[in-house]
């Protein structure tokens, strides 16, 4: 039966078919929509675990179990998962393991852009990635096959344009796999003890997967015409098809290990290959290896953000594009905003007011180190915040908080208060409790009291948890109430140890706080000076409009930020008739 699916949700059909039993990850775009599509399937145990390593972890030991398993995550999250990655190749699994890495080019959400496909060579693992929706489904099940087949883990790799662009699959009925049982081998899952034995294993099972290479379907040949062959794969070669329909292609699905000798006979056909490929030149690098030298790729495709069709026909021939061509209308800039309501915006305002250096994360109020707060002054990665602020510290700065979200402090942010703890550096931590992962489209985690499946869980409560890590000054502050929030932030600061200051509101978007029945307020145009002072909140539902500000009511939370700054009371509640307009 067809169907239009996004990649992501052709993958998790594609996946289920295959027969997978377990998934589990972490919520990063652009892949999470991978595990939620795969929470749908009753038969498949999905689940968020509190970070991509845990996830990894979780899905080798149910592998090794025998049944078949799939761990999702963005780049980024591969950092974080890369020890299990690197060693479980040694040890080698049981039933199909498939790890599914999405990257970003031109970092549409993402701190970084970083090609993912080097960590396969470096794990010594087959990598495989799809070009369109309809690919990644078929593909999938390979992947599976192939993890079986050769016992070792197995990634995937797509991108942000494959993940949310749709095409038509053919669905197919699911595959039960055969369960695998155990053997308690220690000579082979016991590393680093056996790891000496092991690593010669691994390099005969990657020269297998080399010979593999050579006779993968997915790997093929689409002759053409002209005197230039061209090397591509995933979302490039559908841009190589639309800018040279009828050139001569080698299509490449399985990224590593590469075709050595078919490779090399395409190229022989040809005094120039063109190698298109997105972000860095992985594959042309890898056919340098071997020998290559008539090949033209990074020279030509730049390996900064995304490619586009327009980028590839230029590269491909060597053309210069017209300024005009493909332009979209002039469009004034609209950078992202906090939504009406959010309750990041007290706490950054409140921290702006303290004029205090703010080490943030990852997270909606990443948004903080843009105008019109600016009150955020660093930002890396998940969990960096608390380390970043104690480094502060013993760098002499004295008043410094580290900023971090509920989501990224159980993933990663426990580790780093528990250090200051240890090393007693006097760290304000402002922990910001929304109830949800809430950037990433509101997905459960440890702290929300339900899980992936929407079954009730137990919620962390946590002022027990920081507590338990010992730390001793704890406050709990309404972040719509800016001045007692104000008033704990100092107290924290003039805390001689770490202190931590949870901002405890729940997320404006989730359907239970949109149920609410809310009072907006409005602009009293008489009493209002035109200071602007309230703009200051970088509301959505105030605007400017003629010589005063105007609140639009229907958007409007009753979150009371600008009345607060507001040096005249002009902002008031209004009740609204129940057929006022939308």
């Amino acid at each position: 039966m067809k169907q239009l699916m996004s990649g992501n949700e052709a993958i998790a059909r594609g996946a289920w078919e295959a027969g997978v039993l377990f998934a589990a990850g972490y919520p990063g775009t652009p892949s999470t929509e991978v595990l939620e599509a795969l929470s749908s399937y009753s038969e498949v145990d999905a689940q968020w675990s509190t970070n991509e390593k845990v996830a990894f972890d979780e899905c080798i030991g149910a592998a090794l179990g025998g049944a078949r398993s799939m761990v999702t995550m963005k780049h980024v999250g591969l950092n974080v998962a890369a020890d299990p990655f690197m060693v479980f190749p040694y040890a080698g699994t049981n039933a199909g393991f498939v790890a599914l890495v999405a990257d970003d080019p031109g970092m549409y959400s993402s701190q970084n852009e970083q090609d993912s496909r080097y960590f396969a060579k470096i794990a010594k693992v087959p990598l495989l990635e799809p070009s369109d929706a309809r690919e990644a489904h078929q593909m999938v099940k390979e992947a599976f096959e192939l993890s079986e087949r050769f016992e070792t883990p197995v990634m995937f790799r797509t991108t942000t344009r494959l993940a949310h662009t749709r095409g038509t699959i053919e669905a197919g009925e699911r595959t039960e796999a055969a369960r695998k049982p155990f053997s308690r081998r220690i000579s082979q899952y016991a590393i680093p003890v056996y790891a000496k034995f092991r690593r010669p294993e691994l390099e005969d099972k990657l020269d297998r997967l080399r010979q593999f290479a050579e006779e993968f379907t997915g790997n093929g040949i689409e002759e053409g015409t002209g005197d230039i062959g061209i090397v591509s794969h995933g979302i490039p070669y559908q841009y190589v098809r639309e800018a040279m329909p009828d050139a001569t292609v080698f299509k490449l699905g399985m990224i590593y290990p590469l075709p050595k000798q078919r490779l090399k006979q395409f190229c022989a056909r040809f005094d120039k290959v063109f190698v298109v490929e997105e972000s860095e030149g992985f594959i042309e690098q890898e056919m340098a290896t071997f020998g290559i030298s008539n090949v033209i790729g990074k020279d030509r495709f730049t390996n900064i953000g995304e490619l586009t069709p327009d980028l590839v026909a230029q590269g491909l021939t060597g053309s210069a594009i017209p300024a005009d061509f493909g332009a979209a209308a002039t469009i004034l800039p609209r950078p992202p905003v906090l939504c009406p309501g959010c309750s990041h915006r007290g706490i950054l305002g409140a921290l702006k007011e303290l004029g205090v250096l703010v080490t943030g994360d990852i997270g909606c109020y990443t948004l903080g180190c843009l105008p019109p707060y600016e009150s955020m002054h660093t930002t890396f990665c998940m969990g960096a915040s608390i380390g970043n602020a104690t480094g502060f510290n013993k760098a002499g700065e004295d008043r410094v908080v580290g900023l971090i979200g509920d989501s990224t402090f159980l993933h990663s942010g426990i580790p780093s208060l528990l250090s200051a703890v240890y090393n007693q550096v006097p760290t304000t931590t402002v922990l910001l409790d929304n109830g949800t992962t809430g950037m990433t489209g509101h997905q459960q985690h440890p702290g929300t009291g339900s899980t992936l499946k929407n079954r009730p869980a137990p919620a962390v409560k946590y002022e027990d948890l920081i507590r338990s890590l010992g730390v001793e000054h704890i406050s709990v502050v309404d972040p719509w109430d800016p001045e007692s929030t104000v008033t704990a932030i100092k107290s924290g600061l003039d805390h001689p140890g770490p202190a931590v200051i949870i901002a405890k509101r729940t997320c404006r978007l989730l359907p239970e706080e949109k149920a609410k029945e809310t009072i907006p307020y409005q602009v009293e145009e008489l009493n209002c000076i035109q200071c602007e002072d309230c703009m200051e909140t970088g509301c959505p539902a105030l605007v400017w409009e003629g010589e005063t500000p105007h609140i639009r009511e229907w958007e409007c939370a009753g979150c009371a930020m600008c009345a607060h700054l507001c040096p005249v009371d002009a902002i008031c509640q209004v009740e609204v008739s129940a057929d006022a307009g939308h």
